[in-house]
């Protein structure tokens, strides 16, 4: 049987790089998903490349139009969620990310400080509390948020960045211990370098992130191996694991 036979999964920014191998995957092992993604074209073409995944495994896949620092578009996106597959059991926050505008606090604008947080953190936050409701209507599930390696070392000059993933850090062992009760179990994954093409724009005149890929021990990651991280986390392989940074970073941390 697939692995995520019966599951519904809502993933933000799910329309390229690691949210969209995460829903190709997820749908090869049976997941109706939902692709949660602010811009168009891509969630589309994610959710056609997902639902070819899918073949006889019963999975889906589905795109709804979704920014997820608006308080009304995310509650949409849930109810749409729930009224086309009858649930909610998985919910990936994945989107977020830094930018070439990222430096040190006292160089840093707070325009910048506040895109990363509303988008890292405040999306994080408003989809867990929009979609927790209709996990525990569906007896439970799982949360995976998105961290990084940056929450759990230094990576100067990328403060906005490491403070937001820090903030999703700490708020994940929270959650996990707030709703245990309902028989949700909350982690997060935080990568090391994962040559998503947004990634690859940032590394070319970023010596911060150049020098940070320099520490993997085995290679860059891709996004094929968070999404594989994602599917245990989904999956009921994961069911006693909970309130956990599990850091996919090719040992980067211990360097």
């Amino acid at each position: 049987m697939p692995r995520l036979s019966g599951k519904v999964a809502f993933i933000t920014g799910g329309g390229g790089g690691i949210g969209r191998a995460t829903a190709e995957r997820f749908a090869e092992e049976g997941a109706k998903v939902v692709i949660a993604e602010i811009d168009e074209a891509s969630g589309e073409a994610a959710a056609q490349a997902a639902r070819a995944r899918a073949d006889n495994s019963g999975g889906d896949a589905h795109f709804i139009p979704c920014d997820i620092r608006e308080r009304a578009a995310v509650a949409a996106a849930f109810e749409e969620t729930v009224r086309r597959y009858g649930g909610l059991h998985v919910l990936h926050n994945n989107a977020g990310g830094s930018s070439p505008q990222d430096g040190p606090v006292t160089d840093v604008s707070d325009e910048e400080f506040w895109r990363v947080m509303r988008l890292d953190v405040y999306g994080t936050f408003l989809c867990s509390q929009i979609g927790i409701p209709h996990m525990i209507k569906s007896g439970g599930g799982s949360i995976i948020n998105m961290s990084s390696i940056v929450a759990l070392r230094a990576l100067p000059g990328r403060d906005c960045y490491t403070a937001a993933k820090g903030a999703v850090a700490a708020l994940t062992r929270s959650m996990a211990v707030e709703y245990a009760p309902h028989k949700i179990r909350v982690n997060a994954i935080a990568p090391g370098v994962v040559l998503t093409e947004r990634v690859k724009k940032l590394m070319e005149n970023a010596k911060d992130i150049e020098k940070l890929a320099q520490t993997h021990l085995l290679g860059l990651g891709m996004p094929a191996h968070m999404a594989e991280m994602a599917l245990y986390l989904a999956s009921d392989e994961s069911v006693i694991t909970t309130g956990q940074v599990l850091s996919v970073d090719s040992g980067a941390t211990i360097r």
